[in-house]
């Protein structure tokens, strides 16, 4: 449970998602800044537990990744299909009572699996083509970071860090 006004105390996560309460340390531009800080603290014993990365101003960015063609889209779909037909080759290497000719079984397939891959791939891009002509990775960037904990500790956290620093 939380206390009112403070950071859970628990080990266990809140069942609802919120914005841990308290005083902030330091703040950070980059993630790996912040991490790197509370990676200080629990090298210096501090109970990291009571510290928490907020990060703020967030926003969505999508960074292209390259050009679609028809090339490109079914050596993809072929690569997801066999990782599904590798899947289903394990499945019947398992549970397959004669284990004979189970080596064909599994190659046949993990091929069966990448060609219908490249064909799914391939119509899906087709029909979507004057649409989205360009593969893209979605991520959530925080502008600054935002070392938080309870107000009894937010001194100690500091003097560690200075320290650390010099």
């Amino acid at each position: 449970m939380s206390s009112p006004g403070g950071p859970i105390r628990s080990s266990r996560l809140p069942m609802v998602p919120e914005i841990p309460k308290g005083d902030i340390v330091s703040t950070y531009d980059r993630y790996e800044d912040a991490k790197h800080a509370v990676d200080v603290l629990a090298r210096a014993s501090f109970p990291v537990q009571q510290i928490s990365i907020v990060g703020n101003d967030v926003r969505s960015v999508e960074r292209v990744t390259g050009r679609l063609t028809y090339g490109r889209v079914a050596l993809m779909g072929a690569l997801s299909g066999a990782y599904l037909g590798l899947f289903l080759g394990l499945l019947l290497f398992i549970f397959q009572p004669d284990n004979g000719a189970i080596l064909g079984v599994f190659v046949a397939a993990v091929v069966i699996g990448a060609g219908f891959g490249m064909l799914f791939g391939v119509l899906s891009y087709a029909m979507n083509r004057n649409r989205r002509d360009f593969s893209s990775v979605m991520q959530m960037v925080a502008t600054r970071y935002d070392l938080v904990t309870e107000p009894e500790l937010v001194h100690e956290a500091r003097r560690v860090l200075t320290e650390s620093a010099r």
